[in-house]
């Protein structure tokens, strides 16, 4: 009996030790890795807002508010410029602090000093952002960026001078090229009787990364970069006759000054808003709330906004770089990678994407749809969303802007014919991308 006992006893030992060898895993496995706390380096560049300036107190409220609900965590904000970024990524600068948050775009100089942060945003996030968006921040199959805001290129017409010549505007906001000249044909004229033309149909200005004109020339179906195989497209009969669309707006048509081609951003658009000498003008759609504030005082005029006139393809297209988004600076520090990550992501939230009405700027993700539900002309931009292509993450995107948007202004400026000028381009680049 005492051995049948001692078997007993010996089993419930063993059970019980057994047991509590097993509850000590499973609780030491449950145990939470302990987050990051310390600093995050946060450096960003100033980006225009015509309620504030730039993006910085929007950006700074949500730090404020992040920290607050991540103690020990503190990000430490850094107004610069894109030099500074450069140099202390590249340990050029002369102190020893790196930036561990930057903003990133098409231009950026190195994609390769980016954390992929595909481990950091699951399928279910990323389908969350609108597809376009989200595409435009992928480089060689990772993530490299989290897009935060987004905006886009928007036509703008002065409604004072339409009516005063007794033009309507298109209907509905939609119009073909034909269109577009026939209109432009008639706001092109001598205002005060002395001979010369001192009233334009349209214009914007032709520069480096910028892509005003680019929905003009894309509207017969050409592209600038393939979106599948993420290399430079802009060649063939789709893409000559886009140019020459815009070409002849000066040597043909004769709707835009003599200058088109090489008139500055800031004096096109003080042509625009200050002088009234223009009756059409591209430019982003920050300048609507500028343009409503003078309008509102007696300062400015009555104005629209519509769609960029349509080609052959049938639809508007408008080509944009205007996806503010961030990416990590590659560092062994994982835990310090993975607050980066969630920071940027808490940008994304609904309640934050909201906030961006304040600024002029547009949700990056689906499912928000009632913003600006008060400001028409913001709606309309909003709808032409669906319109715009975002310019992807491609190595020499630099170099090919600079290349293609001279080539271009040559075109325009009737240095040489639009097939040369597309010609000229594609020998120059691929030189450019078989020399790299």
């Amino acid at each position: 009996m005492q051995k049948i006992i001692a078997i007993i006893l010996l089993c419930f030992i063993l059970i019980w030790t057994y047991n509590l060898f097993i509850d000590n895993i499973i609780t030491l496995e449950e145990v939470e890795e302990e987050p990051y706390r310390g600093i995050i380096r946060l450096w960003d560049v100033s980006r225009t807002d015509v309620n504030t300036g730039s993006m910085y107190p929007w950006l700074q409220d949500k730090i404020r508010a992040f920290e607050r609900r991540n103690p020990g965590v503190y990000i430490e904000f850094v107004k610069t410029d894109w030099d500074s970024i450069y140099n202390a990524i590249n340990g050029k600068s002369e102190g020893d602090e790196r930036p561990d948050i930057i903003p990133v775009d098409s231009n950026f100089f190195d994609f390769n000093m980016l954390e992929s942060l595909d481990e950091y945003i699951d399928d279910k996030e990323v389908e969350e952002f609108k597809h376009q968006v989200i595409k435009s921040t992928i480089y060689k199959e990772q993530l490299v960026a989290i897009p935060v805001a987004m905006s886009t290129n928007v036509l703008y017409i002065n409604l004072d001078m339409f009516h005063e010549r007794g033009i309507s505007p298109p209907l509905s906001g939609d119009w073909t090229y034909g269109e577009f000249v026939d209109i432009l044909k008639k706001l092109n004229y001598d205002s005060d009787d002395d001979g010369i033309i001192d009233k334009y149909g349209f214009i914007t200005n032709i520069d480096e990364n910028c892509y005003n004109i680019w929905g003009i020339i894309l509207s017969d179906g050409a592209e600038l970069i393939n979106p599948k195989r993420l290399e430079y497209n802009f060649y063939g009969e789709k893409a000559i006759k886009g140019l020459k669309r815009v070409v002849d707006l000066r040597k043909e048509h004769k709707v835009v000054p003599d200058y088109f081609g090489v008139i500055s951003e800031k004096d096109a658009w003080e042509m625009f808003y200050k002088d009234q000498k223009v009756a059409a003008f591209i430019t982003e759609a920050w300048a609507v709330d500028y343009l409503d504030e003078r309008y509102k005082s007696g300062e400015g005029f009555n104005f629209d906004v519509v769609n960029f006139p349509k080609g052959d393809k049938n639809l508007p297209v408008i080509l944009s770089d205007d996806i503010v988004s961030y990416g990590i600076v590659k560092d062994e520090h994982i835990k310090k990678t993975k607050m980066c990550a969630k920071f940027l992501k808490y940008l994304t939230t609904e309640s934050n994407q909201r906030s961006l009405e304040e600024m002029g700027l547009f949700t990056v993700k689906r499912g928000i749809d009632d913003m600006y539900k008060d400001n028409l002309k913001m709606k309309k931009i909003e709808n032409s969303l669906m319109y715009t292509e975002y310019i992807p993450f491609i190595d020499n995107k630099v170099e090919i802007d600079t290349i293609i948007q001279q080539e271009i202004r040559k075109a325009v400026l009737n240095q040489k014919s639009s097939v040369d000028a597309i010609e000229d381009a594609k020998t120059k680049i691929n030189k450019l991308i078989n020399k790299n």
